[in-house]
């Protein structure tokens, strides 16, 4: 009996330390530019400031994901499979930035969609949170200890939603401001590079005390 507490009490534990944060990104508006349905490899860029908020965080503890609505899929303007080549060419990007790409999660579908089986209604379109928790799932990840950074109010609302601390940036694409009280972000920044040195402060902020008596290398 005590062997079998103490082997329940290290499974814990090692799941618990086994969890790391995340930052999850917005695609369109937030790390690249915004092109409206673009699932062109060629005319991919990353957005102002992209390049050097990937760098910064590069240098942190996060994994680092795409989280996207990708609703050109139900309406029929571009098939799932394409995807495929934007993930890719996301892994290519982050490569050059200094960055290690964790992956993308893509919501396909749309309550008007005219592409079964996409033409649904789901609980992974932003602003649900079912992609950022389906990511937390499967790659282990602490929620409470991740950021969503996103250029309108949908993506703070899905951050918040899954338990995130959000970025929101303001850089004209939020249009609606219909507000509510999971649509008020963490923060906000002009950028993507601004939004990393928020993070990055934060965890400077967050991180334990020197042990007493412990003296900086020189």
């Amino acid at each position: 009996m005590v062997r079998s507490r103490r082997f329940r009490s290290t499974f814990f534990y090692t799941a618990f330390v086994m969890l790391r944060p995340a930052v999850f990104l917005d695609k369109d508006g937030t790390l690249l530019e915004d092109v409206p349905y673009n699932i062109d490899p060629s005319l991919m860029r990353l957005a102002p400031g992209a390049r050097e908020a990937l760098n910064l965080l590069a240098t942190q503890p996060f994994e680092l994901f795409v989280i996207s609505n990708q609703s050109g899929v139900a309406l029929g303007k571009f098939p799932r499979a394409a995807l495929k080549n934007v993930e890719a060419q996301l892994t290519h990007m982050f490569a050059e930035s200094g960055a290690m790409f964790s992956g993308a999660y893509w919501c396909p579908h749309h309550p008007d969609g005219t592409v079964a089986p996409y033409s649904t209604a789901c609980d992974c379109r932003k602003p649900a949170p079912g992609l950022l928790l389906r990511a937390a799932r499967e790659h282990r990840l602490d929620l409470a200890r991740s950021w969503f950074i996103g250029d309108i109010l949908d993506d703070v609302e899905a951050g918040n939603r899954a338990g995130c601390r959000t970025i929101l940036l303001d850089n004209g694409h939020e249009t609606e401001w219909i507000e509510g009280p999971q649509r008020v972000p963490t923060a906000r920044a002009a950028d993507l590079h601004e939004a990393a040195r928020i993070i990055a402060n934060a965890m400077e902020a967050a991180a334990p005390p020197a042990p007493a008596g412990e003296e900086t290398a020189q």
